[in-house]
């Protein structure tokens, strides 16, 4: 048993389960744009300069760099900040569940644009099965038979970053077909991310937003875990990821992604105090239930395929 790996994956599933907390913290005081950019670009550097060290370049033939930036606007940039912007009036404990439905939107969008990810009559039980914890989720926002407008926009805009992700993971597996290393794809996205991110950040108030803050007005703790959320839990995490891979294997790595929301949710309410109610854990019991139906063998490729999208298309470990 590779003890080392282990202990990694645990410590990773911590750290990504921690980013909806980090996020709750940090909206409070800092608007959902400028966090985003700050994350993006706090990544880009550390995982360029990772690249560089190992002496491998970016690449530049511009079928590949376009569908970096293009990865980057729709698996970073506009998901990171749909998050955002959804953790400013929801609890960070129901994004975390919120965003598992990721892997359930890639289901259906992957079954329409390749051949060999058709949807089979289990793979449906497991989709009807998550989304119907959706709604149970959604049945949050009503109050005394009122729609609790804020809440359920914060609920939709996190079950968009969910529909990004998905879209994204299916342009990938179309547009990068050749075997690129993970820490190339990886520092290759975050770049233009970043930029994406600072045009957001500059649209917001014009838009009706919050303009961008002095980090002078932000109080410690906050700018704590914007930074953290930049350096611990993107830049560092990315690293530790690609670790695991090579100890474990590609599927276990996969693994990780299911303790995130259950950390979430559990780190929403030790922090912050965020009551777990009944029906979140009816909902979330639901989402989970659907994603572990849709992934179990032989599905493990539709899982593997979301993580080729969301952190490179790393080689399975030994």
């Amino acid at each position: 048993m590779n003890k080392p790996a282990w202990a990694a994956f645990w410590i990773l599933g911590f750290i990504w389960g921690s980013s909806f907390l980090l996020i709750r913290i940090g909206v409070e005081d800092v608007p959902a744009t400028q966090l985003v950019f700050v994350r993006c670009l706090i990544a880009a550097i550390g995982l360029n300069i990772v690249r560089h060290l190992r002496g491998i370049p970016l690449p530049t033939d511009w079928r590949t760099v376009r569908a970096l930036i293009l990865i980057g606007l729709g698996n970073a940039a506009v998901p990171y900040t749909l998050i955002s912007l959804g953790e400013q009036t929801i609890d960070s404990g129901m994004a975390a569940v919120l965003q598992a439905t990721a892997s359930l939107f890639t289901l259906v969008i992957a079954h329409f644009a390749f051949s060999d990810e058709r949807i089979t009559s289990r793979k449906i039980a497991g989709l009807v099965i998550g989304f119907s914890g959706v709604i149970v989720l959604s049945s949050k926002s009503l109050d005394a038979g009122q729609i609790d407008t804020p809440m359920l926009l914060g609920q939709l805009a996190i079950v968009g970053a969910s529909i990004f992700y998905a879209t994204f993971i299916v342009y990938s597996r179309k547009v990068i077909r050749r075997q690129v290393e993970p820490i190339v794809i990886a520092a290759g996205t975050f770049i233009p991310a970043a930029g994406w991110a600072a045009l957001f950040m500059v649209l917001e108030p014009l838009l009706g937003g919050r303009a961008a803050v002095s980090p002078a007005s932000v109080p410690s703790d906050v700018l704590l875990a914007v930074f953290s959320l930049g350096f611990v839990n993107t830049f560092i995490a990315y690293l530790f990821f690609y670790y695991i891979i090579r100890e474990l294997g590609a599927f276990r790595a996969s693994m990780v992604t299911y303790i995130v929301p259950p950390v979430g949710l559990i780190l929403g309410g030790l922090v912050l105090n965020e009551v777990i109610t009944s029906t979140m854990l009816i909902g979330a019991g639901m989402i989970f239930t659907g994603i572990a139906i849709v992934n179990v063998s032989p599905g493990k490729v539709m899982h593997w395929q979301y993580l080729r999208t969301r952190f490179g298309p790393a080689r399975s470990g030994h």
